[in-house]
């Protein structure tokens, strides 16, 4: 987990991790939301909507945009105040996502980072990108 104070992160920073969508992935995220939308679930009615399988949740994959801040940028100091997401292509199980943020921009006043954010598959297809605003919170 990285420790970034506001001070050490400069316009331009990236950082970027990978993630399998797992089978076991997206039944919790099932679990967890009730979401039992047939997309997600059956085969079958994906296939009927022009998907060669069952669509992963999008909001499974706007999820790992919380690790990112958490974890990465700036990791154990962040505090999410703003996402904004637009799902340009579908995830599917199994797919290899690369989780990328990079800062453009630095509000001094609040100790906020807006950071363009950008998910891509295996295959180089960007599947999500927004920005997020997060604040670098002092160590206590």
């Amino acid at each position: 987990m990285n420790t970034y104070t506001y001070e050490e992160i400069s316009i331009g920073h990236k950082e970027s991790f990978r993630v399998i969508v797992t089978e076991a992935d997206r039944d919790k995220f099932r679990e967890i939301t009730g979401d039992i939308n047939p997309l997600h679930n059956d085969i079958e009615y994906a296939k009927s909507m022009g998907h060669e399988r069952c669509v992963a949740f999008g909001m499974l994959t706007a999820s790992y945009l919380s690790t990112l801040a958490g974890v990465y940028l700036p990791g154990r100091n962040s505090l999410i105040q703003k996402t904004e997401v637009n799902f340009r292509k579908p995830v599917y199980v199994g797919d290899e996502l690369t989780i990328t943020g990079e800062v453009t921009d630095k509000s001094d006043t609040f100790n906020v980072i807006t950071v363009k954010v950008e998910i891509i598959n295996q295959d180089n297809v960007k599947v999500c990108k927004g920005k997020m605003e997060i604040a670098v919170q002092k160590e206590g």
